[in-house]
């Protein structure tokens, strides 16, 4: 038995392992998109501040989990999330299909992981046509914003 449990846990281990390796690409499953960031959790959401404004779109909110967490005695590594968008664009997926409502405006998150490192994660155009049955030439509008968000990593 005890020959079972050890072989058990280092699967368990290995499956951590090849997770952590996958973490920074997209995940054609669940439609997230993460990306490493050279930069701090907070420089990176302020260059991607800069980067939506620069085209045009509006910031609806910053939200700093960290900052929350911390505020009510708990302990959380840097976590912080921008809600931004355009109401000329997404107007039009939420009349088509006004569940689409519940996915937007669009939102790019930063955080840490244990080691220290840190990623971008945001929702691929793709998570909107498949999870509220959207036409893809209403969704495709959006590709320029994942771009947009990634180069703003450079």
């Amino acid at each position: 038995m005890r020959i079972l449990e050890n072989v058990l846990s280092r699967f368990v281990c290995m499956g951590f392992t090849l997770a952590a390796l996958f973490a920074g690409t997209a995940h054609a499953g669940s439609n997230l998109v993460t990306k490493p960031s050279k930069y701090s959790v907070s420089e990176t959401i302020n260059r991607m501040e800069q980067a939506v404004t620069a085209k045009g779109m509006q910031i609806f909110t910053r939200i700093d989990h960290s900052a929350e967490a911390k505020k009510v005695g708990l302990a959380m590594r840097p976590t912080e999330l921008l809600i931004f968008g355009n109401p000329k664009g997404g107007t039009a997926l939420m009349v088509a299909r006004p569940t689409a409502a519940i996915d937007l405006p669009m939102k790019a998150l930063a955080w840490e992981d244990s080691d220290g490192k840190v990623w971008l994660t945001y929702n691929s155009p793709e998570l909107l046509q498949e999870r509220h049955n959207l036409p893809a030439e209403l969704t495709s509008r959006l590709n320029s914003v994942g771009v947009l968000l990634e180069q703003a990593l450079e």
